[in-house]
């Protein structure tokens, strides 16, 4: 049996028509099929991979830890230097209230210890979340997830969870003294790229301040230099308690976190002890990995670069077919009038060597969102592309 073969019959499959591309090797912005056939990789494998794939100084780093160790005990007497170091240089970016960190494996557990942090630290249960918002997957994650049609099969789901609309002002109000956490997007990814007005988000974080709430932003798809800045918060003035990364933060391979200050995130150490645990959470070598893919993206000029590559398809993105394009940085939405034509551009794109997909909350949507390291002779080549297909 084919690999393609065996991946239908043994490996669970989450759609009834999945595209089923062997994928042999991967570098930069390139991946290949077995036959050869080349893809420019437009998604990245949805923002993680924003130094590339397989990126020299990021390979190299997990060569020298293994071959120092792989796993021993991630979360208990231990020091690892990995996961110090790897800490240490996320705390040094971030505000002085944000200096604690929780790796974990994902971001959906990021979103899940942070609830569960939240209600430790502020003794209360009520979370308010947003509607089009997406935070994973899991059952906690699911609960606060802005979109009934991916809740609806898996209920009964958490209780005190409240839905409220992104970047309006009376959702706002909904905060009170009840209120354990407010989580947010600092831009609606999945919605097909919506960024908040930079008042609502400061009203968002003065009310969560009033009312003795934690605010939880979560940067997984938009940290890491995505949209233009290291942290997208970073823009709109403003702190939150909490912050949850994912996807980019192993350099490739998976790693999560959540970040607070030592203070709230003290309330996981007693009453009970041990009051989060994760046997993976932080491994060595996601670690190692992401670290190396951070001083990647601090130290060089990919954040510099990311509005500029962004304007370029902002300025030549243009054909009758497009409805808008909205970006933030090199997380970008290209809208078109239904989700079965977008659909038809994304898969003659693929058909073409481009490789891209569609929003979760806005399928009529196709997804831009490459590996930082793209050029701009990329840029041009995918523009082509994408408009050829548009053209047909």
């Amino acid at each position: 049996m084919t690999h393609r073969a065996l991946f239908l019959h043994h490996v669970a499959q989450t759609s009834p028509a999945p595209l089923a591309i062997e994928i042999e090797r991967a570098e930069g912005c390139r991946m290949w099929e077995p036959s050869g056939k080349e893809y420019l990789d437009l998604i990245g494998g949805i923002s993680v991979c924003n130094t590339g794939h397989c990126h020299p100084e990021v390979v190299q780093a997990v060569k020298d830890q293994v071959d120092k160790y792989m796993h021993l005990m991630v979360y208990g007497e231990l020091v690892q230097a990995p996961q110090v170091e790897y800490a240490k240089a996320l705390a040094a970016t971030l505000p002085a209230k944000l200096q604690s960190v929780y790796f974990t494996n994902s971001g959906t557990e990021a979103t899940e210890g942070a609830m569960k942090l939240a209600k430790r630290y502020t003794g209360r249960t009520e979370i308010l979340a947003f509607k089009d918002s997406y935070h994973g997957s899991t059952q906690g994650a699911l609960s606060v997830m802005g979109d009934e049609y991916w809740r609806n099969a898996y209920r009964p789901l958490l209780p005190g969870v409240w839905h409220e609309t992104y970047n309006i002002y009376a959702s706002v109000e909904r905060i009170t003294s009840q209120t354990a956490m407010v989580i947010a997007e600092t831009v609606q990814a999945e919605k097909g790229v919506l960024k908040p007005d930079i008042e609502w988000m400061k009203a968002l974080r003065k009310r969560c301040t009033e009312m003795g709430a934690l605010l939880v932003l979560d940067e997984i798809q938009a940290g890491f230099g995505r949209t233009g800045s290291l942290w997208a918060f970073e823009q709109y003035g403003i702190v939150p308690d909490i912050l949850l990364l994912g996807k980019a933060l192993g350099g490739g391979m998976p790693l999560g976190a959540f970040i607070s200050s030592p203070e709230i995130m003290q309330g996981l150490t007693d009453h009970p002890v041990l009051g989060h645990i994760t046997t993976f959470g932080g491994h060595p070598v996601s670690c190692a990995a992401g670290l190396a893919s951070f001083r990647v993206i601090t130290n060089g000029s990919l954040i510099k670069d990311v509005n500029r590559k962004s304007s370029i398809f902002l300025e030549k993105l243009k054909h009758p077919r497009i409805r808008s394009v909205r970006a933030a940085g090199l997380l970008i939405a290209v809208e078109f009038s239904s989700f079965e034509e977008n659909k038809k551009i994304i898969d003659s794109c693929i058909e073409r060597g481009v490789f891209t997909d569609w929003f979760l909350f806005a399928p009529h949507c196709l997804r831009i969102a490459p590996p930082l390291v793209i050029t701009d002779d990329d840029i041009h080549h995918a523009i082509e592309i994408i408009l050829d297909v548009i053209s047909v």
